[in-house]
């Protein structure tokens, strides 16, 4: 009897879970079997290995990302304001796996590091054609981190530096139009 493929997701789900809660060092194996309901047998059937693992939030990280890019592409407002209004974190499941994989990167994971790099990059791609040149693409690029860095600080403080509603329509504006090509 096979196992379902919803066993193998769950498992993904509670190791992110650990990542972003307890970070790389307390995201064990038995900790995200017990965290997912499984047995460490039923992990092991997924994953044999923590690297396994690893490697499992890496390939979510990129899923999402190709889904990101996807939606990039044929937003009706353009490329670029979809892309800095989608950089204010909202707790999605792309965020989640930004933030699990970025906790893999700092506890040293090439392999982690290398997938936000490749993501970074297919984000660069995609925008590359519909700003006039690399300023313009970095000046992109340097406002979404910015959105993301401080809304991702989660504290009354870092929320009233990220813009909302008509403040951040006047940004995307501003931004879209001083990069158009």
């Amino acid at each position: 009897m096979s196992r379902p493929p919803r066993a193998r997701e769950l498992v993904l789900d509670a190791f992110e879970r650990l990542l972003l809660g307890e970070g790389a060092k307390s995201a064990t194996m038995d900790a995200a079997a017990h965290a997912a309901g499984v047995s460490k047998g039923g992990l092991l059937y997924h994953f044999p290995s923590k690297d396994a693992l690893e490697a499992g939030i890496v390939a979510r990280l990129d899923a999402l990302v190709t889904a990101d890019i996807a939606e990039i592409k044929s937003a009706p407002e353009g490329p670029v304001a979809y892309f800095l209004r989608s950089s204010v974190m909202d707790d999605d499941p792309l965020d989640r796996a930004i933030v699990a994989v970025s906790r893999l990167a700092q506890a040293g994971s090439a392999g982690a590091n290398t997938a936000l790099r490749d993501m970074r990059e297919r984000w660069e791609r995609t925008l590359r054609p519909h700003v006039r040149d690399q300023a313009a693409l970095d000046l992109v690029i340097l406002v979404s981190d910015g959105l993301y860095f401080n809304n991702a600080l989660g504290v009354a403080e870092a929320a009233a530096l990220v813009p909302q509603g008509a403040d951040l329509d006047a940004l995307i504006a501003l931004v879209t139009r001083t990069t158009a090509p």
